[in-house]
This record gives structure tokens, sequence and C-alpha cells, in this order.
């Protein structure tokens, strides 16, 4: 059993909120000059090559069959979508509202649990749910003016993370972390390769095959490192400090963001944008609290009582 280190596991996820937009923000910079196909290819390239090695040296857990094996399939297929959607709306957005509006996901992930999965959602969080896609709306709206449908692909990546995250919900306990991400870079790598194949064969639009140079051969493998490296921070984060902890500071994401689509892109949320983040992240944490308060709540009642 790991010992808990909070500071560690903070400093950890600080890594990954810097790491995540600092990865957004190359695939943004690529977006102009490579196929989606390639770029979303090399991402999961890089996340094998980088993984194997951690998984054989470990000796983790990797095998698996049956239902896990289907679910790692379907959290394969949900991970290349997620990826071909929000590389897809850094081609037309602004890089700080395409990462907001993405972090609709929470909200998105309650109502599936209430609808779908029937699990009990209080009335405070279906309305901080509401208020949070509000503040979603302002900040599509001037997108929505400037590029039309392309401002709803974050609203895409938001629902499939939200059943990317369920389904790794399903098989969390049942594999490694590690172990499952190195399976899954692989199973993605056998889907794309033939697709790619298929597509430069017949000239279709973002599945060519192009050779870069080498600064954007760089900047290719650049996305996979740091995926791979920010997914890794987060896995990590985990071990030494309490989800309950950690969650929150993943809105941190949208500041830094922020200050990337200004450093590199020159870019920065109009007022209504940013007023938009403030209430997507104030809802957001909302719902995160309240749901620590709910699970508390729930352990304390579990415990057995003393005698009296």
């Amino acid at each position: 059993m790991t010992e808990d280190r909070p500071l560690l596991g903070i400093v950890l996820m600080l890594g990954f909120c810097v790491l995540a937009p600092l990865g957004d923000a190359v695939a943004k910079l690529l977006g102009g000059h490579m196929p989606l196909g390639m770029l979303i290819f090399v991402r999961f390239a890089a996340q094998v090559i980088l993984l194997v090695p951690l998984v054989w040296g470990g000796q983790r857990l990797w095998r698996m069959k049956g239902r896990v094996l289907r679910l790692t399939f379907l959290r394969t297929l949900l991970h290349i979508g997620g990826i071909g959607a929000m590389f897809t709306a850094l081609k037309h957005l602004p890089l700080a509202d395409a990462v907001a509006i993405a972090f609709v996901m929470p909200f998105i992930m309650l109502l599936i649990g209430k609808f779908i999965l029937d699990e009990e959602v209080g009335a405070r969080r279906i309305i901080a749910c509401i208020v949070g896609f509000g503040g979603t709306l302002l900040v599509i709206q001037p997108s929505f003016a400037a590029v039309g449908l392309h401002a709803l692909w974050p609203l895409a990546v938001a629902v499939i993370f939200a059943f990317f995250m369920m389904v790794t919900r399903q098989i969390a306990k049942e594999t490694d972390p590690i172990g499952l991400q190195a399976v899954s870079g692989a199973m993605a790598c056998a889907l794309l390769a033939p697709l790619l194949l298929i597509g430069d064969a017949f000239d279709i639009e973002g599945l060519e095959i192009v050779a870069p140079d080498l600064w954007i051969s760089f900047l290719m493998a650049s996305i996979g490192v740091l995926g791979t490296g920010a997914h890794l921070l987060m896995t990590w984060s985990l071990r030494y400090a309490p989800a309950a902890t950690l969650a929150p500071m993943q809105y941190l994401e949208i500041p830094v963001a922020t200050l990337f689509g200004w450093l590199i892109f020159s870019e920065f949320p109009n007022s209504m944008a940013a007023a938009g983040i403030v209430i997507t992240v104030a809802a957001g944490l909302y719902v995160i609290l309240r749901e620590q308060a709910v699970a508390r709540r729930a352990a304390k009642d579990a415990m057995p009582q003393s005698p009296a």
C-alpha cells in the first residue's frame, strides 16, 4: 500500500495541468500542417513506445480477456474519437475556449449517472449542471458566431470522454492503469494503421499519409510524449493523494490553457467567454465539492455504530 503524500500528489497534478494544455497547444500548432489521422496515430504510437517498457520492466498486469477486453476495446474507440474531436476543435477555436467548453464533461457524467445508470443525484447538483452548461453556452456563443458549427466540437469531446470515464470506471479495479494504457495504445495503432493506408490510397481527406519535415516530426512526437506524460502524472498523483483533494485542481487547466493561448497564439477570451469560463468553473467546483460531501456522509452512515 502506497503511503499518502498529499503534497507530492498535488505537485504531480500541477504537472498534469501544465502538460495537458501544452499538448493541446502543440496539436493546435500542427492542425494546419498535418492530416488529423496521422496526428492521432502518432499520439498513440508514442504512448505505446513509452509505456510498453514500463509494463514489461515492472511486470505489470496487461493480459485481458472476456468482459475486460471488450470494454478496453470500447474504451479505445472512445479515446480515439475524443482525441480526434479535440484536435479538430483546436483547428477552429481558441485554445482556452476549446478546453473550457470541454470541461462540461463532469456535468454530462452526472446526468449520465442519473438518467442512464439510475444513480441518485440531488436537485442542487442538477441545478449546478444547468448553471455550468449555461456558462459553457456563454463560451460557445462568440466562437459559434466566428466559426459556426465547429464551435460544438468541444461538446463532442465532453460527451465522448464522459462515456470514456464511465467505461474506465467499469474496469479500473480489474486492470493496472499503465498496462491498460499500453494495451489501449496498441489497439489504437492496430485500428488506425489500416485506416491510414486505405485513406492514403483513396485520397480521403484527413487520412492521408504525409512525410513531415524534421521540425514537424519533433512537434508530432511531442504530442505523444506530452499526452502520455500528462496521463502518467495524473495516475501517479492519485497514488499519493486522495481523488477528493486532486479533482478540483484539474480546473487549473483552463487558466494554463489561457496563458498558452496568449503566449503562443495571441488569443485571449473576450468578456462573454471569460464570464462563461468563470461560471463553468464555479459550477464544476460546486459539483465536485457536493459529490465529496455526499460520499463522506455515505461513508459515515456505513460505519458501524458503537453500542450505547
